[in-house]
């Protein structure tokens, strides 16, 4: 879909987005994990883990997203043989309210709302919701959570609820992250869909190189000299690298692909 010569509404998806939940989850298991002696080994491997394990349980029967996260944490300390109670297991829903925002959203948002009518789509409750929008000064002018429409993305009540609500889906423009449960549902409502610049994750060949985010994002020389090309197929360039050096006002060179 082409971006909307005038958009009226910009929306966003709240946790990935707006919100690092992956350093609120790695905590949460980790904070949790200390208190009976247990010590997560790999953090990055259960936050991946926990991603997939709740698509799964969401695509099943319909039921509150804390309760999505109780079952989460369970399984997870199974699989890594973590002796967690299930009474403990609320650690994980009660983390929600300490999921802070990424340090540049309550600014970006601040200048989307000066231009556009915007809105928060999510899979959450309306309870977990409010406790985030503490952290987001922000007043939306429409909000559709997993609990109001009884399902969660990728399946399409949310977005058909949203303009059912706002009267169509004419000039509107979605910010999201998850390629799944967001673009691809907000791509089939024929809507346009723009993925945030955070998200690493998305359809691959199996021919890319390992995605290495911080070998562009920890060098700012490397930022002034490699396009969005090279940071995607992980490709320095040394000869760029050095015609760049002691440049007083940035680096104008010729890209060596289309970025």
């Amino acid at each position: 879909m082409p971006i909307p010569k005038k958009p009226k509404w910009v929306t966003f998806d709240v946790y990935g987005t707006l919100i690092d939940w992956e350093s609120g989850v790695k905590t949460a298991f980790a904070t949790e994990a200390k208190r009976s002696g247990f010590e997560i080994e790999d953090p990055n491997a259960v936050f991946d883990r926990f991603v997939e394990l709740q698509h799964e349980i969401e695509s099943g029967s319909y039921e509150l997203y804390a309760e999505v996260l109780r079952r989460v944490a369970m399984q997870i300390a199974e699989e890594i043989k973590w002796d967690l109670e299930p009474s403990r297991a609320g650690f994980l829903p009660d983390s929600v309210l300490r999921w802070r925002p990424f340090k540049e959203t309550n600014l970006q948002l601040g200048r989307f709302a000066k231009k556009f009518e915007t809105g928060l789509i999510s899979n959450i409750d309306d309870r977990l919701l409010g406790e985030t929008r503490r952290y987001l000064p922000l007043e939306f002018g429409l909000v559709v959570t997993a609990q109001q429409v009884r399902s969660y993305k990728p399946e399409p009540a949310h977005f058909k609820e949203f303009a059912r609500r706002v009267g169509g889906k004419k000039d509107w423009v979605h910010i999201c992250c998850g390629y799944e449960a967001d673009v691809l549902p907000a791509l089939k409502a024929q809507l346009f869909c723009r993925r945030h610049q955070r998200c690493a994750q998305s359809p691959r060949s199996g021919d890319e190189p390992a995605y290495a985010p911080n070998r562009y994002n920890d060098n700012p020389l490397v930022q002034k000299t490699h396009n969005c090309w090279a940071y995607g197929m992980d490709v320095l360039d040394p000869k760029q690298l050095t015609q760049c050096v002691g440049k007083p006002v940035g680096c104008q060179l010729v890209y060596h692909q289309p970025g």
